[in-house]
């Protein structure tokens, strides 16, 4: 389990006993006084429930292709799911909400309605009970992409490239360039955060100078190599840790 704290946000995050195909991340988080924060773009869908002054709020927030500025109310408390690239909620499906938000109704007794039907809210100990139950309802789905549509733009057997592009697409939400560039921004800022130089950045993600990382970084993260400084205390979502190899 990790923590990373930015301002008065802190957040709290671990790996999950599911299946890694459908859940990445799990998170919690608190907001004290903080108003807004800076969200990073994101290759993933997220389901997010927040209770403040014992109300309780539930949605889902689509993939995002740019850095955007988020709410925060103060008091809130936040639980987030970060759902694997691919994984699929068959009512709202990843390409119908890219930088969207989707409110879920939430009834009087405090459950949550997904696809018809109302589930008790999860807490950040039991939320793995709470994905199973949307998968065995069948509403919570592996794309049937598999391995060589994730990776689509690489040669091989099969369907067109055209073909797995827009097949990819119409899963993910996003083109698979898209992935990669989001992806390698964040791995960058991370990098950056825990105390690299801008130089090894650029030339251990293949980035071809100081501009161009600059730009990747205004557009997907919303911060330059200077403020994602160790110390800088500007508000922000976590970044999620990636690995991308070389690629524009």
């Amino acid at each position: 389990m990790e923590t990373e704290q930015a301002m008065v946000l802190r957040f709290e995050h671990r790996d999950t006993e599911i299946d890694v195909s459908l859940v990445d991340r799990v998170w919690r988080t608190r907001s004290d006084a903080e108003e807004t924060m800076t969200s990073a773009a994101r290759t993933c869908w997220h389901l997010i429930f927040s209770q403040a002054q014992g109300r309780l709020l539930a949605g889902l927030r689509g993939p995002e292709t740019r850095a955007t500025t988020a709410p925060v109310p103060p008091g809130t408390e936040f639980l987030g799911v970060r759902f694997a690239l691919g994984a699929v909620l068959r009512p709202h499906p990843a390409a119908s909400i890219v930088d969207g938000y989707v409110p879920f109704p939430v009834t009087k007794s405090g459950r949550i309605v997904i696809g018809g039907e109302d589930w008790e809210a999860p807490t950040f100990d039991n939320v793995e009970h709470f994905v199973r139950r949307l998968q065995h309802a069948g509403l919570l789905v592996r794309s049937p992409l598999g391995d060589e549509e994730r990776v689509a733009g690489h040669p091989g057997a099969g369907p067109t490239e055209r073909t797995r592009q827009r097949r990819y697409r119409a899963i993910i939400g996003l083109s698979p360039t898209a992935v990669r560039q989001i992806d390698r921004a964040n791995a960058a800022a991370t990098m950056l955060r825990d105390g690299l130089d801008w130089p090894a950045v650029v030339e251990t993600l293949g980035y071809f100078d100081q501009a161009h990382l600059a730009h990747a970084l205004r557009r997907y993260v919303g911060y330059t190599a200077r403020e994602l400084r160790p110390g800088h205390l500007a508000a922000m979502s976590f970044l999620y840790k990636t690995h991308p190899g070389p690629g524009s």
